[in-house]
């Protein structure tokens, strides 16, 4: 799995950016009619595969299902309602969001491509109803996922990539650190630098 794990909200940054060096990117769009999802989500799908880079569609597996994407991720009340049979029928990869040892547990029993921890710091991004879960819990986490894949995400920064490298995330998922950067291209060339140590 890529170090560096970008998220992006529209189909805009993820044009710009993903030529940059990201081989990772997940699309996470809320509030926009089907009309747009859909647009969005196959534009981003062509420009993934012109740059060779792996695209991520946030919570519309149904739209990711039916444009031909090969990569979703879900959120716990995502997992829900979506039709996992249809999405491995499909091949389709899905990775989960965890927050406590509940949601960890049902995660793996579905064998994600990934489980994702977080916030790990405090987010600035919006308001969570979990306290940040720190760099010890990742341990944890790692630990008991075993060979599954872990992310982190929530309040990364390059500084803090390091700690949470070596407390066992595979992947670090960066969303405010770029949306919030002067010059995000320059801020993903740090990331891609620090992610390749």
């Amino acid at each position: 799995m890529q170090r560096f794990y970008l998220i992006v909200g529209h189909v805009g940054p993820l044009e710009r950016l993903v030529p940059q060096g990201v081989k990772l990117v997940q699309l996470r769009l809320k509030d926009q009619p089907d009309a747009e999802i859909r647009r969005q989500i196959a534009r981003a799908r062509n420009i993934c595969a012109v740059e060779g880079a792996q695209l991520v569609v946030n919570d519309h597996w149904q739209a990711a299902l039916d444009l031909g994407c090969a990569h979703v991720h879900l959120g716990q009340e995502d997992m829900d309602r979506a039709d996992f049979a249809a999405l491995r029928r499909a091949g389709v990869r899905f990775g989960l969001s965890t927050h406590d040892r509940a949601e960890l547990d049902r995660a793996l029993a579905l064998e994600p491509a990934y489980v994702a921890l977080g916030p790990v710091y405090p987010t600035k991004l919006k308001k969570m109803k979990w306290e940040p879960q720190g760099l010890q819990r990742l341990s944890e986490w790692k630990r008991l996922a075993g060979r599954t894949p872990l992310v982190a995400i929530g309040g990364m920064t390059p500084d803090r990539a390091p700690a949470a490298f070596a407390a066992g995330a595979d992947s670090i998922a960066v969303v405010t650190d770029i949306q919030q950067a002067r010059d995000p291209a320059g801020r993903i060339a740090e990331w891609l630098e620090c992610c390749a140590k």
